[in-house]
């Protein structure tokens, strides 16, 4: 018998291939998961409706925009539905793969890690996608009035992502899973009250609002609303605080990440 003739040969398919593979079945994981889903969907959903509905963060006319609550909402709800999936999402999910052995065994297939990584970053972002998507459109029907131009918000939210997986990636890889959940949800409530998504950081005193305005939510929600309620460029300020934790983040967690 001549050779080349069983057909396929076995063997590892291109690392491409795996790539997509494994970030389908993540995606999939992801939309699967009810609890995944309440906290990256659900939650981000009702607070932008709820809170649009009430006067606590009524602009004035004339600050920007048209002084509607979803006006100041939207930008910032946009910011909290990328960090629950980059960050909150990602590390409680990679922490419980890590503590069953899935990251072990899959460690332990043709898949490099650095892929692995890969389709984990690409999950993130079809998700944040579909949030982004079905957040403006609820957006909308509530009269939300965005300026701005689209790469800018681009940026913004790349950066963000960045800047939130690795910190999360961080902390699913040093920490344990019931550890990484507990703090994972403690961060994103502090986050969520403290981050200037729903409160302005002009609430706050002078000295604490100086120091919430470095965190990497507050950055990414200043500049959304500098970008889609001003209709500035890009806010080279929030945009060097995100990048400055994505690098921390993604470099730290490179360095510290265990994979059992």
């Amino acid at each position: 018998m001549s050779a080349g003739t069983f057909t396929p040969r076995p063997g590892a398919a291109p690392v491409s291939r795996m790539i997509l593979a494994q970030t389908a079945l993540e995606t999939r994981m992801l939309l699967r998961n009810g609890e995944q889903l309440l906290l990256t969907v659900i939650i981000p959903a009702l607070l932008l409706v709820l809170f649009s509905a009430v006067d606590i963060v009524t602009l004035p006319v004339g600050e920007g925009g048209t002084g509607k609550s979803v006006d100041f909402l939207a930008p910032g709800i946009l910011a909290l539905a990328v960090m629950s999936t980059a960050f909150t999402g990602q590390a409680i999910a990679t922490g419980f793969d890590r503590r069953y052995g899935v990251l072990k065994r899959l460690g332990a297939s043709p898949l490099p890690r650095w892929a692995l990584m890969a389709a984990k970053t690409l999950s993130v972002l079809v998700t944040e996608v579909l949030q982004i998507a079905l957040l403006t459109v609820i957006a909308f029907a509530l009269g939300w009035s965005p300026q701005g131009n689209t790469l800018s918000v681009a940026v913004l939210l790349l950066l963000g992502t960045a800047a939130f997986s690795g910190l999360g990636l961080l902390m699913a890889g040093t920490l344990k899973a019931e550890a990484t959940l507990a703090a994972a949800n403690l961060v994103f409530l502090l986050l969520l009250v403290c981050g200037g998504v729903i409160v302005p950081l002009d609430r706050f005193p002078g000295a604490v609002q100086s120091a919430l305005g470095l965190l990497p939510i507050a950055a990414l929600s200043d500049g959304l609303r500098e970008v889609l309620q001003h209709g500035a460029s890009l806010p080279w300020g929030d945009a060097a605080v995100l990048a400055g934790w994505a690098v921390l983040g993604l470099g730290a967690a490179a360095r510290f990440f265990r994979w059992d």
